[in-house]
């Protein structure tokens, strides 16, 4: 393939968000006296994720930061899970502990050996300060930082995925899009993006399932160092 740039999604991608938004949710619940099955807490929050921005996608509310969703639907978590004792000053800290992820063992190291062939660079929902602070603090070697906020809207929306080839110059099918999401993939696909699947077989929760990778995709890779050996 005739690629110069890999695009990488984020969430489940690259960083472990369950491990870490439990552990976050843990310190600054029971900091606040609250006892709670916070991995439950935190699959809470997160299942309000895809609604949340599908919201958007059909225009029943405008285009905000992830950091501004993520914040109303702890909101939502915290009233159905009898979290109320978590003050404005905790919530403000749980938001900003997804920039606190912490990154697969492999990310690192695939990310770092695929850098020194392509430009590599974030293609998340996540906003251009969050995925600077999360970069920096989880050692995510990228050489520039591409969130959906840069097209007000979010993936998969075919403009969030026309940012890649139109920031740098290049040809759709000059961009590899890695994800562990199909939804995102078939995006990438439809803008005319390269794609490359890495099952994250714990991105799907301890019983999950994890789905097939979507029909036409170009490579499928156990995790980042054996993508980095494919491509």
């Amino acid at each position: 393939m005739d690629v110069e740039i890999i695009a990488f999604d984020v969430f489940g991608t690259l960083v472990d968000w369950r491990t870490s938004i439990t552990a976050e949710l843990a310190r600054v619940g029971e900091r606040a006296g609250i006892h709670a099955d916070w991995p439950v807490v935190a699959d809470a929050w997160r299942s309000r994720y895809q609604p949340a921005l599908e919201s958007v996608l059909r225009g029943d509310r405008p285009f905000q930061p992830l950091d501004v969703l993520h914040a109303m639907m702890l909101d939502e978590v915290a009233s159905e899970h009898g979290l109320d004792l978590l003050g404005r000053a905790d919530r403000h800290e749980l938001v900003r502990g997804w920039y606190r992820l912490a990154p697969w063992p492999d990310t690192v190291p695939g990310l770092t050996r695929l850098r020194e062939r392509y430009l590599l660079t974030p293609l998340s929902n996540g906003g251009i300060g969050l995925l600077t602070r999360l970069a920096r603090a989880a050692g995510l070697p990228f050489d520039c930082i591409l969130s959906a906020e840069l097209a007000g809207t979010y993936k998969p929306d075919p403009r969030v995925y026309q940012l890649v080839p139109a920031y740098f110059e290049v040809r759709p099918d000059q961009v590899l899009m890695v994800a562990c999401h199909p939804a995102d993939l078939e995006g990438a696909q439809r803008a005319g993006l390269r794609t490359a699947f890495v099952p994250r077989p714990r991105e799907w929760g301890p019983d999950g399932r994890v789905p097939p990778p979507p029909p036409g995709v170009n490579l499928v890779a156990d995790d980042m160092i054996a993508l980095a050996n494919l491509v």
